[in-house]
């Protein structure tokens, strides 16, 4: 028992990282219907910067994690209107096609010697491990900073999202761009918002799960970017509180699936659970034919 509690603390834990991609991808797609393939690879260039700021620059790590959230939203609003913005109004698989190819990019200009460089580098951690006892499992700092960390960008997303004139705005442009505009909204400006808000907490996500999983590598991003975005279809994408959900039970599926059947087969038990849950709800676990969307 002990084993399956300690288990489930860790699928928290992953769960918790996967949330902070999968509301960038679900935020994008609530607001322009983008499926932003690139979102896993700025994710990845977030793990770098926070790693680099607690390292090389000497940062304080909280510090590391705001520069690393900073310069990825500068990263996403750059994708957004070099990349997206001039294809609009296009069909939407010239966007979609687009967005691979930034994903490409990203992953193999990092991947250059005067870059990041292509080998696997493993991480220092910015404080030492310990652990204490929780109901006899054991429960390490790093999942507690995690937590509360995740937590927190939560909160204030949620905050900002129905509190603040932005959040408003970006309801409101997720409804309707034209009325949007129509109520003298800059339908530009809060889409780069949008994805500046979701690249900042990709970045996150990508410095958190650095100091819990410490080895970075310029592909990073493939596979937890692909998990997110399952998580974000599996909570019903476009839904805040949806993506959050599919995240801690993809987290949950990867590492109970890892620890007790294979880790060779975890991956297909996630991918098998997305797909048995949209066989039975295509809209997701909290999706509806007309949901609010971000």
């Amino acid at each position: 028992m002990t084993v399956v509690l300690e288990q489930i603390f860790n699928g928290f834990q992953l769960g918790f990282v996967y949330a902070l991609i999968a509301l960038g991808y679900t935020m994008v797609y609530g607001i322009i219907r983008l499926i932003n393939f690139a979102h896993g690879d700025v994710f990845m260039v977030g793990a770098f910067l926070g790693v680099f700021g607690y390292t090389s620059w000497r940062l304080p790590f909280p510090l590391a994690i705001l520069v690393s959230m900073v310069m990825c939203a500068v990263l996403g609003v750059t994708i957004e209107r070099a990349a997206y913005r001039p294809l609009r109004y296009a069909p939407r698989i010239a966007a979609l096609i687009s967005a691979i190819g930034v994903s490409l990019f990203l992953e193999y200009f990092c991947s250059l010697k005067f870059v990041f460089g292509p080998n696997y580098r493993v991480v220092d951690r910015p404080f030492a491990v310990t652990s204490f006892r929780v109901a006899g499992a054991n429960v390490s700092n790093i999942q507690v900073i995690v937590a509360v960390v995740v937590v927190v960008l939560l909160a204030l997303l949620q905050y900002m999202l129905f509190h603040t004139k932005i959040g408003k705005a970006m309801r409101a442009v997720s409804q309707d761009h034209d009325a949007a505009r129509l109520m003298g909204i800059n339908v530009d400006n809060v889409i780069s918002a949008t994805f500046a808000i979701g690249s900042a907490l990709a970045a996150a996500g990508g410095v958190l799960y650095a100091v819990a999983y410490p080895q970075i590598w310029p592909f990073l991003g493939i596979m937890p970017g692909l998990k997110a975005f399952t998580a974000a279809v599996l909570g019903g994408i476009g839904i805040v509180p949806g993506a959050f959900l599919g995240a801690l039970i993809m987290g949950q599926v990867d590492v109970l699936s890892a620890a007790f059947i294979s880790s060779q087969f975890r991956d297909a038990v996630g991918f098998s659970i997305l797909i048995l849950v949209l066989l039975v709800r295509p809209t997701g676990l909290l999706g509806s034919r007309q949901p609010e969307k971000v």
